[in-house]
């Protein structure tokens, strides 16, 4: 049995506390791994690498004149340098406000001002070109450091490459400091990427964010020969808390993808042995599969489904929910003929992934995981640190969000709405004492928005207590479920139920590029346009596969009308949050002739 090398809560006072002792434990031990481009090579990183590294960059931020308690950003995609900065700015008691590095101009303004930020990193000129749209929101930064050189404009702030701003290598290496403090003090400002509304700024202390690590660590054993493939944004607590300060605790290795496009080949070469991600990512492989099985011969579908079938019969009985069957005798034939492939896409070794961020469909767990992939889904907000239940691997339900996590409370409170209460609750939303009380009553439980009923133990997400669509005879229609349900359609990409105080429910499809292709294709049209869109027997065949899909609904639930969408909804036009979330409003908002169009004469 492989060992375990974790750093407890108790054993340290606050993150950097943490980084510390685990360079004193393992120094020589491997940390992280990046790619460099002018190599073309991966290299490796110590722990006591990282640490001289880290006692560089704390020595030019003290240069800064910055003090205990004031502000500091970074956007940079996920890097080595992101865990560099955040860890000198945390030893000298900074607060670290992270950005996306493709949050909208505007929002990175408004985070910048309203954090107080005094300087900020960031990685090259596209992003020094986009901070040019708000230059006058960047008056309050007394620097701002580029990873490559950039051409400074008059009357802006400061700007300095990472090369001009670090003191140079000395033979002794500076000392690695660990600001004196508490556990409860201020760590970091995480602005929400909400689906409505301005974001807020989410205050975590130390103790909020190692308390979290180290009940998931409780939950499911992390070893030091493991690795992860760090892609999701370091922005967000998900990926922050996990896959960054967790392998902290645990002295595990972290590689840094190089990018989403480049992700499969990143998964082939660092062969990680945990994943952690969001559904979007194993929605995209879903529909690969099925698309390439959609073109592939009737026997390679059976043996595919098959597979899955028996894949999925043996999962049960692991978890003892199903007893021995015959058919289990074929699974290493099977396993070798087809699990197998898909097991190598992602590299191989993986011991079992985490998906969270939002709702895994169901259909999409089961195929994974009879096809020998473990995924675990959990559940959890910026405001926890963020995790509030994950399935453990011996009590797995795929169709729940997990289990609490050790020390973790949850209840069922009024109109279904779950609530929490633990040590990983935020210390409240920046400079807004208003919002921090009506998410966190009197008694310590932060409200969470989202509807669940629990069962067995396991907590099953039902709704959003603000994305109930009311229809105009009363009903109401949590259309989270039905738009998962649809989504699962290999046709589909993204889609948005819509119907609030209409008389029925409609549906915004943005259909999958390569199967609309296909299927226009079949109707006769030469290729795809605005007006092949509009056509009623490419409409009509939707509407019939959206009804298949919805058949265990109740009655109300029933999509009349819809629009096809001929692009998809993104990030840069703000359609889209960085945790690739739709922000409802918004799209009704763009949407909202077309919404008119489909209720027209009824």
């Amino acid at each position: 049995m492989p060992h375990t090398d974790i750093i407890l809560l108790e054993q340290v006072r606050s993150l950097a506390d943490a980084f510390r002792e685990r360079v004193r434990r393992t120094p020589e031990a491997i940390a992280y791994l990046q790619y460099h481009p002018d190599s073309g090579e991966w290299h490796e990183y110590s722990w006591a690498d990282s640490a001289i590294e880290v006692a560089r960059w704390q020595q030019a931020l003290t240069a800064e004149g910055l003090r205990p308690g004031d502000r500091v950003a970074v956007m940079l995609r996920n890097c080595r340098e992101w865990v560099t900065f955040d860890q000198a700015a945390l030893g000298l008691g900074l607060v670290v406000v992270p950005i996306y590095t493709n949050d909208r101009p505007e929002n990175v303004g408004y985070i910048l001002q309203d954090a107080g930020v005094r300087l900020l990193l960031i990685g090259d000129g596209e992003q020094w070109q986009a901070l040019q749209e708000i230059q006058d929101q960047l008056a309050g930064l007394t620097r701002i450091v580029s990873l490559e050189p950039v051409t400074p404009v008059p009357l802006g702030p400061p700007v300095r490459s990472l090369a001009e701003w670090l003191p140079g290598a000395t033979e002794d290496a500076p000392e690695l400091r660990s600001q004196e403090g508490g556990l409860d003090d201020l760590a970091t400002i995480v602005y929400t990427s909400g689906t409505t509304g301005r974001s807020k700024g989410v205050m975590l202390s130390h103790r909020n964010i190692l308390f979290n690590a180290g009940a998931c660590l409780q939950m499911i054993d992390v070893f030091p020969r493991d690795r992860m493939l760090s892609f999701l944004p370091l922005s967000h607590m998900l990926e922050r808390t996990l896959g960054y300060y967790l392998p902290i605790l645990a002295g595990s290795q972290v590689a840094f993808a190089r990018s989403i496009p480049e992700l499969a080949e990143d998964l082939q070469r660092m062969r990680p042995t945990i994943l952690i991600s969001v559904p979007r990512i194993f929605e995209r492989i879903y529909h690969g599969i099925h698309d390439k099985l959609a073109r592939s011969s009737p026997v390679a579908r059976r043996l595919f489904d098959a597979t899955v079938a028996t894949g999925w019969r043996r999962f049960e009985r692991s978890q003892g929910r199903k007893g021995w069957s015959p058919a289990l005798l074929g699974w290493p034939l099977l396993q070798r003929l087809v699990a197998r492939k898909v097991q190598q896409r992602l590299g191989g070794r993986l011991r079992f992934a985490v998906s969270g961020g939002a709702a895994l469909a169901p259909e999409i767990a089961r195929m994974f995981i009879g096809l020998g992939i473990r995924i675990q889904q959990g559940y959890g907000l910026t405001e926890t640190s963020p995790v509030i239940s994950a399935n453990p691997l011996d009590d797995n339900l795929p169709a729940s969000v997990g289990v609490a996590i050790p020390g973790v409370e949850v209840k069922i409170g009024d109109q279904d709405e779950l609530l929490t209460r633990s040590p990983s609750v935020m210390l409240g939303y920046w400079d807004n004492p208003e919002a921090t009380r009506e998410a966190i009553d009197a008694d310590g439980w932060l409200h969470t928005g989202d509807q669940a009923r629990i069962g067995d133990g396991h907590i099953y997400l039902t709704g959003r207590l603000k994305e109930i669509i009311v229809l105009a005879n009363g009903e109401k229609v949590p259309p989270a479920d039905m738009e998962m349900a649809i989504a699962g359609d290999d046709l589909v990409d993204q889609v948005l139920v819509v119907g609030e105080g209409r008389p029925f429910l409609a549906a915004l499809v943005v259909p999958e590029r390569e199967a609309l292709e296909e299927l226009l294709r079949q109707l006769g049209h030469t290729g795809e346009s605005a007006g092949a869109l509009e056509d009623e027997g490419l409409k009509g065949i939707f509407l019939e596969r959206i009804q298949r899909r919805l058949h265990a609904f109740p009655g109300y639930a029933r999509i009349r009308e819809l629009a096809l969408i001929p692009e998809p909804w993104g990030i840069g036009e703000g359609l889209m949050t960085p945790t690739l979330k739709l922000r409802r409003s918004r799209i009704l908002e763009r949407h909202a002739e077309r919404i008119e169009a489909l209720y027209r004469g009824h």
